[in-house]
């Protein structure tokens, strides 16, 4: 027996939505260390200044900023905050969507917050946090529900107070957020919905076509990204030099 995502049915340990939570906690304990702060621990921890998400940075050829900012946060607050919602919206999505799906959907969703963010904010702003991909599976579960033939409107009110939210309160990454909750919300649809619409013979070929649907949100994300760079390499403020680069000051909030 088999999930509508194609995961084996029966109750499993959401091993993947724990040990994302791990991953970021470790993260954030090192961050603290290194700054000696568990409410500032972006001023002053190397890690953090490597991995956070500026934009210009990236142009300059620092690619890994592009999900190793997922794994940041600012203070405890913002990361009991992303934490908690991860918790609670992981452990019933991974079970329906299976491991290996679900984590992918993860992903897609922190890269396409991250791509929202090269595309549409300023170019010398950080952004940390894995909002954009808790974002993404409000979508998803937002799609399963549907697919399920479940009242959606419970996680509708949720992504509207959220946007609500993130419009509101300075400091927040909106494009991050909306970034997140598209490429989570296709990548579903391309999970659910796309190997009926296409009218997939069996299981295994509705396999592929949900595989295939999610590689082409992928690489939606990767070509938004290159278009965002190329933007900003023509951008006076770009110096093309790491160390020229840096020297700029970054918007850190508070």
């Amino acid at each position: 027996m088999r999930t509508v995502g194609g995961a084996r049915a029966g109750a499993t340990v959401p091993f993947v939505t724990y040990g994302l939570i791990a991953i970021n906690v470790l993260v954030y304990v090192i961050t603290a260390a290194q700054a000696g702060s568990p409410m500032d621990n972006y001023r002053g921890s190397s890690v953090f200044t490597d991995f956070m998400l500026v934009p210009l940075f990236v142009a300059d050829g620092e690619w890994w900023r592009l999900l190793g900012s997922g794994f940041l946060h600012y203070g405890a607050i913002h990361l009991l905050v992303n934490m908690f919602a991860l918790y609670i919206v992981g452990r019933d999505l991974e079970q329906v969507l299976g491991r290996v799906r679900y984590g992918c959907v993860y992903l897609v969703s922190l890269l396409g917050g991250s791509a929202a963010v090269m595309l549409l904010s300023d170019s010398l702003t950080a952004t940390a946090g894995a909002s954009g991909a808790v974002y993404g599976l409000f979508g998803a579960v937002t799609v399963t529900l549907i697919r399920l033939r479940q009242s959606p409107t419970p996680m509708l009110v949720v992504i509207g107070v959220n946007v609500v939210i993130s419009f509101s309160i300075p400091g927040i990454s909106l494009w991050g957020h909306l970034g997140g909750l598209a490429a989570g919300t296709l990548s579903a649809l391309g999970i659910l919905f796309v190997p009926g619409w296409l009218s997939a013979r069996d299981q295994r070929s509705a396999q592929r076509i949900g595989w295939a649907a999610l590689g082409a949100v992928a690489l939606i994300c990767v070509a938004v990204t290159i278009a965002a760079t190329f933007s900003l390499r023509s951008d006076p403020v770009f110096i093309g030099s790491p160390a020229v680069t840096a020297q700029h000051a970054v918007d850190l909030p508070g």
